[in-house]
This record gives structure tokens, sequence and C-alpha cells, in this order.
């Protein structure tokens, strides 16, 4: 790897960005007002998801110095553990989790722009025209190279976090601890309350495995990936939570909980009309920044899969700046597909369950990444692994991602099992194709 080639890679600062870019959009921002039902005890179910997410962090960052230079994150790790196959699958749902995610987070991009622009509410062309030029745009931008991604990722993380630290700072002078009294305010039990809280908020982390999935474009793999994944997944960590403290301390609950917009509720107590819009540009740019991410990764994960001849060859084409080109432009194409059935009344509903659809989808490679970690482990023989710390950390991963998946219901679920069954003539149909 000569110099030149190095440079165009991503660096620490780059892939920390990515992760956190990843995991917060434009939804965090409307999370105090649906956990305000629970009240302060909701905290806890943040925690609770926190801790398991942390979990899956290090199992991560673990196999990411095992397996150096390994692109595609999950696919990659459980094609190491299982092999093909299983590789296939876990590939096949996450591709197809993350293009539905692009235009879930486009329409989520629209919507925040929606407070400066009420035209794009009210005009369903307008929206679709808004919604449409930012996934091409940063289509654009992506086949540029990994480095011009990044350095708009790193901006974009810069400016979403900026509003969200000021309330966490600010919060706390205007902060009345009698908005926490009493603890649960929900009918639920204690541990009910938390369980469900704990759900609402896991969805929240996704993404926290994203500077995996391009290993191959990043400086130092070995030390750079797991660096980035554990900086970015405590960075967001914090966020959540003290913002949420935040917030929950500033906004009465029975006004939180019919807010459409909580924290730009929370800087309005502190700086007034224009802090509002302060947040709703946040809002904005996190959604954007989040688009950015994931077109990045969109494209890295079905290269290595088909590097691997588990996918199409056309995947794996890349351009002059090394970009496999073909696959995001694919995924773009059929994420703006998805994005015009939200503006499409009879479709409004199925739009609904594809999202549902997509975090399933997204879950599945965390159980399998789990499970891959300790038999990779167990198969390699490392003297400094103890079997009970191999065992822990891959139990406690396994049964979070298992949680995770349980709390995305029976229907998703069940139709989830469909998805992946799908795939499976495809993968014989690639398979035939590439046979000698």
């Amino acid at each position: 790897m000569n110099k030149t080639q190095e440079t165009k890679k991503l660096g620490l600062w780059m892939s920390t960005s990515l992760v956190i870019g990843n995991m917060i959009g434009a939804g965090v921002f409307l999370m105090p007002a649906a956990l305000a039902a629970y009240g302060g005890i909701s905290i806890l179910g943040w925690l609770a998801s926190s801790a398991g997410t942390l979990v899956l962090a290090m199992v991560f960052s673990k196999l990411s110095k095992l397996l150096v230079n390994k692109s595609g994150g999950p696919y990659a790790y459980t094609r190491a553990g299982f092999g093909d196959f299983a590789g296939f699958l876990v590939a096949w749902g996450y591709w197809i989790s993350v293009w539905l995610g692009i235009a879930i987070i486009a329409i989520a991009f629209v919507s925040a722009l929606s407070v400066f622009f009420p035209l794009l509410g009210e005009n369903p062309i307008a929206g679709v025209i808004t919604g449409l030029g930012a996934i091409w745009f940063l289509t654009w931008v992506n086949t540029k190279g990994v480095r011009e991604s990044g350095k708009i990722q790193v901006l974009t993380t810069v400016l979403k976090l900026t509003p969200l630290v000021m309330i966490i700072v600010g919060g706390f002078f205007f902060f009345d601890i009698n908005n926490f009294i009493p603890f649960n305010v929900s009918e639920s039990t204690d541990f009910e309350a938390i369980a469900i809280t704990s759900t609402m908020t896991l969805y929240a982390f996704l993404g926290f495995e994203s500077a995996t999935i391009p290993a191959d474009n990043v400086k130092n793999p070995g030390k750079t990936i797991p660096r980035a994944t554990m900086l970015g997944t405590i960075i967001t960590t914090l966020v959540y939570v003290l913002g949420t403290v935040a917030v929950m301390g500033m906004v009465p609950l029975d006004e939180l909980e019919v807010s459409p917009a909580p924290f730009a509720d929370a800087m309005g107590v502190m700086t007034g009309e224009f802090g509002r819009y302060l947040v709703a540009g946040g809002a904005a740019i996190a959604a954007f920044g989040a688009l950015n991410g994931w077109i990045l990764v969109v494209g890295q994960l079905p290269r290595a899969t088909a590097k691997d001849k588990l996918f199409p060859r056309i995947f794996k084409k890349e351009n002059k700046q090394g970009v496999p080109v073909y696959g995001m432009l694919i995924a773009s194409a059929l994420a703006s597909v998805v994005m015009l059935m939200n503006y499409t009344e009879g479709l409004v509903e199925q739009f609904r369950f594809l999202v549902l659809l997509g975090t399933l989808s997204a879950l599945i490679p965390y159980l399998f990444t789990a499970a891959s970690y300790v038999s990779i482990l167990l198969e390699k023989k490392l003297p400094s692994q103890p079997w009970l710390g191999i065992y822990g950390m891959g139990s406690l991963a396994f049964s979070y991602s298992l949680w995770a998946v349980f709390g995305a219901g029976e229907e998703a679920v069940f139709w989830g099992f469909i998805l992946l069954m799908i795939g499976i003539p495809f993968y014989v149909f690639v398979k035939w194709r590439n046979k000698g």
C-alpha cells in the first residue's frame, strides 16, 4: 500500500464520526416525548440498552482486531464463524435494511426541514424532490471517495452534536427535580417499564458497527476500528442519556408527552424562539449526516460479499477512486422507490411495515456476530482468552441481541424470517453462476 492510497483512507476521527453520525439521526430528537409516558424510570431503560450495546460494541471491536482488513463487518465476522451460507444470509438482510434505512432517513430529513420550509410538509411533490435530491447528491459525493464522505461526516457530526451538548450543559441550570417525581408515572410495574423503555431505546443504537464495514478503507484498521467503535458508542450513549435527563428536567412530563419537538421545547426554555430553530436545524443536519454515512456503508458491504463470490460481480466493480459505485447506485435507486411509497397514500401502511422489517433485518446480524465471536475464539484456541470470558461476553451480546429481536414484535420477526428465506434462491443462483 503506497502513501498516496493510505492518505485516501478514513482515520480515527472520520471513522468515529461515521459511528456517531450513523447512530444519531433525526429520530433521537423525538425520543424524550416517547419516553415521557413512563417518567424518569425511562432513564434506567436507556442505561439497560446502553449496557447491551456497549457489550456488542466490545465484541465487534475484538473481532475487528482478530480479523484485520476484513471488510463487511457483521457479514465478514459471520462468514468467518459459520461459513458462506450464514455469511450470505447476514449480508442479504443487512444490505436490505441499509437501503430501507436510507429511505427512512431521507423522509426524516424532509420532515426536519419542513420547520423552516412549511411547503415541504404541505406539498408532496416538493417533499419528494427534496428527499430524492438529498439521496442522489450524497450518492454523488460518496462516488468521489471515502475521504470526501468522511469530511462531510465529521462536519455534520460536529454540527448535530452542538445543540444537543448545549442542552445537556445548559439544561442543568434550568433543572427541576420535581419532574422526576413520581419516578414511574405509568401503570406498568417498575420492571415492565424498564423492559419496555429499553426496547424502545435500543433502536437508537443501530449503526454502532458502521466502522467495521469499510475496513479496507480505514487507516491501520486493527487499531482504528476498535477505537472508533468504542469511542463512537460511548459518546453517543452519553449524549442520549444525559440529553434525555436534561430535557425531562426542564420540561414537565405532561407537556413533554405531547410535544412534537421535545429538544426544541427544552432549548426554548433556555434561549427562546431562536433555540427552537437551532434544534430544528440540528435535527435536519443529523438526518443529513446519517444519510451520508449509510450511503457510504451501503456500497461497502455488498462489495465485500461480491469479492467472496456471494453477491453478483457488479457489486464489486469500482470507479477510479476505488468506490463500489454500481452497488451504491443500485441501493440509492431502491431507496428512492421506497421513499416514493411514503408519499403514495395507499402505500403508507406498507411503508411503516418496511420500517419495522428493516430494523429487524439490522438486528439479526448482531445475533450471528455474537455467536461467531465465541466460535472464532474457540477455533483459534487463543491462550490469552479464558473460556469463561469468551462465553460470558458472547452470551451477554447474544442475549441482548435476542432481546432486541423480541422487541421488534412477532409480525416483524415472522416476515423477517420470510425475507431471509427469499434470499436462499438468490444464494443458490449466485453460487451456480460462480461455479468453477
